[in-house]
């Protein structure tokens, strides 16, 4: 949750249009969006910015099936099995909540299925605004808002779609808060965010609800559960992290369905905003194309990250020491990337991965004095000259660095083409070593030139 501001909680049966209401309150494309009902499963957190005015936070969640005594119903086939996890991930939502704001569908009308959640609602004893979406216009606001007055709250008729009365609405919600939270000033968002990625069922959300001590994400045998890539924020040791859990990524091969695409391209683009990309590798399954794959994506971007070998508790020893060596051969173009066995089951070798992924975070920060760079080039010159090519042998002339996130050294040689990769891989070694960049990704750039730079 987002504590630090007053929370607002997106209620509705499913298919009301909660997600695309959740978009456009956060002003991005956060949540999955499809005509299909059941996307949503786990909650999902964002932040309501208003010009002058103070934020408030916004969380949607699933579509809640419920009868006449509020006892969860078989849902549409998206959510069918999910219906119990869903109440409850909304209930754990509910009991943080300053403000309620039940999702009706104007052109459907009223239905028991709204009767019902609006009566559950109603014990909480949280203020409540019905929201009629997608009534898309003005001249049809007081058709489809009449029915829902029965309801017993404040009615107010809006199109997540097209944006109609969503100013309005933002206004109407802020209302519903204390004054004296309304009043706070944004503070500045929390700290480290992680990203979780890889294979369907190799256990991310398990990892997530373990390391957080949330019961966050829905956790399933079913391949697949988790969709949206959903932000858990907590902290520890006096730290702000942000996890971000994403949908299981298969071979594009093997996805047909389109929104199991658009999780996937969620996903990868998820791994490219965090500081830091947990790759989590399924013990039980092994190291797989798919896993390779990653890996090379992972290091092409330079992105900054670690591999957890999951369920390490379910293999036995000798299992886990041939998985070690094949995980090794993956990152064999970068041995720098760490690799801790882990159990979200049995909690072993958790405590280690926040302190190593902060110790990343800050060597990609890490920025070292030019002349303190050329100073160690002419040391690693000095034990190890670059070979002779072509008669030839190649003069280094200067070495700074040009960026951080990740580190970025130029290196100014007379010919660059002189110098081969098992070189290039000896200074990049060398560099590691000398100024404690251990995990970080690096990048080393050659450029040729026919003099040494004074400055």
């Amino acid at each position: 949750m987002i504590n630090f501001l007053p929370c607002i909680v997106l209620v509705g049966r499913p298919n009301v249009g909660k997600s695309t209401l959740f978009n456009r309150l956060v002003r991005s494309n956060r949540a999955i969006t499809h005509d299909r009902p059941g996307i949503t499963r786990d909650r999902m957190e964002g932040m309501v910015r208003r010009r002058d005015k103070p934020p408030f936070a916004i969380v949607d969640t699933g579509g809640i099936t419920l009868d006449a005594h509020a006892a969860v119903i078989d849902g549409p086939e998206g959510l069918r099995g999910f219906e119990a996890d869903i109440l409850k991930q909304t209930e754990v939502a509910l009991d943080d909540a300053d403000a309620v704001a039940l999702v009706v569908d104007g052109r459907e009308g009223l239905l028991p299925l709204d009767e019902h959640l609006a009566a559950y609602v109603r014990r909480k004893g949280i203020p409540t605004l019905c929201v009629v979406n997608k009534v898309d216009g003005a001249e049809h606001e007081e058709e489809n808002k009449l029915e829902f007055h029965r309801l017993g709250f404040d009615v107010l008729a809006v199109s997540a779609e097209h944006g109609h009365n969503i100013r309005a609405l933002e206004d109407a919600l802020a209302a519903l808060l204390p004054e004296s939270l309304c009043e706070e000033k944004l503070p500045s968002m929390p700290g480290l965010r992680l990203a979780m990625l890889g294979r369907p069922n190799a256990g991310k959300s398990s990892l997530v609800n373990a390391i957080s001590g949330q019961k966050r994400m829905i956790v399933s045998q079913v391949a697949g559960t988790t969709r949206d890539s959903v932000d858990v924020r907590f902290a520890r040791d006096g730290r702000d992290y942000v996890f971000v859990d994403t949908a299981g990524i298969r071979r594009r091969t093997r996805i047909t369905d389109c929104v199991e695409r658009y999780s996937v391209n969620a996903s990868i683009k998820s791994s490219t905003k965090a500081h830091v990309t947990l790759l989590v590798v399924d013990a039980t399954e092994g190291v797989s194309q798919q896993d390779k794959r990653l890996v090379d994506l992972l290091h092409t971007r330079k992105t900054p990250f670690m591999v957890l070998v999951n369920k390490c508790d379910l293999v036995p020893h000798n299992a886990l020491e041939q998985l070690k060596k094949n995980v090794g051969d993956i990152l064999a173009f970068c041995p720098h990337v760490p690799v801790l066995n882990v159990s979200a089951e049995t909690g072993a070798g958790l405590k280690r991965i926040l302190p190593l992924a902060q110790q990343i975070h800050e060597e990609c920060s890490v920025r070292i004095p030019t002349a303190k760079l050329n100073r160690a080039m002419e040391e690693v010159l000095a034990r190890h000259q670059p070979p002779v090519v072509k008669r030839v042998r190649a003069k280094f002339f200067y070495l700074t660095q040009a960026e951080t996130e990740p580190p970025t050294f130029v290196c100014f040689v007379s010919d660059a083409e002189r110098i081969p990769e098992s070189y290039v891989r000896y200074l990049e070694r060398s560099l590691r070593k000398l100024f404690g960049i251990r995990h970080a990704p690096l990048r080393l750039h050659l450029r040729s030139s026919h003099k040494k730079r004074t400055s």
